[in-house]
């Protein structure tokens, strides 16, 4: 039976864009998605997740393309700029299952220990979750098995009792090979219509 619910924070419940920031510092698009893919690449960036110092990422960076460094530094230096709003459909969800009091709620996410300080700070409901595991500070990162066992364990939940909520299918396929239930989500609809299915709401 389902009592524990654990959700992914970005492009889940909170609107997080590299290209809101870019979009004010290249005037051609396709210069800025090249930037995006080729310099600060996911992979760059999830190091940071994963507990290196944003200044040591940053310097690395520069040594390597110093071409580019002012648009390297305001990668973490204007951060705050690509956060867009909250997504309202999944708050909506979220307050719904809270409300049930069925279930403990948790947050499990890749976010540098440096830069979550100002996500709590803007948005409310990450206030609802009973607990918020982050990357950063734990220096680990989804989809690395032990990350998952983390929360798990710190929180004396049976993986058979979870449900796991991530738009990353990589982050779905690493907690079901744990036993966790999950989710692909795609949309606030979609998700809505999952837990119909499976009597979570």
């Amino acid at each position: 039976m389902t009592d524990t619910i654990i959700f992914d924070l970005g492009a889940v419940l909170i609107d997080w864009n590299p290209q809101y920031l870019y979009r004010k510092l290249f005037a051609d698009e396709r210069d800025m998605l090249h930037f995006l893919a080729n310099i600060t690449t996911p992979d760059w960036n999830e190091e940071q997740d994963a507990g290196r110092p944003l200044q040591e990422g940053t310097s690395l960076l520069v040594q390597q393309h110093p071409q580019h460094e002012a648009n390297i530094r305001a990668f973490y230096g204007r951060w705050d700029e690509m956060l867009g709003d909250a997504i309202e459909g999944t708050v909506e969800i979220f307050e719904q299952l809270k409300n049930t009091n069925r279930y403990k709620i948790y947050a499990l996410t890749n976010w540098s220990a440096e830069t979550f300080p100002v996500a709590l700070e803007r948005y409310d409901f990450l206030n609802w979750f009973d607990d918020i595991v982050v990357s950063g500070t734990e220096k680990m990162r989804k989809p690395n098995p032990a990350f998952y066992q983390l929360l798990l364990q710190r929180h004396n939940v049976k993986a058979q009792n979870a449900l796991f909520i991530d738009d990353n299918l990589r982050n779905v396929l690493a907690a079901q090979k744990l036993g966790i239930q999950s989710i692909h989500f795609n949309s606030p609809q979609q998700l809505k219509t999952e837990l119909e299915n499976l009597k979570i709401i």
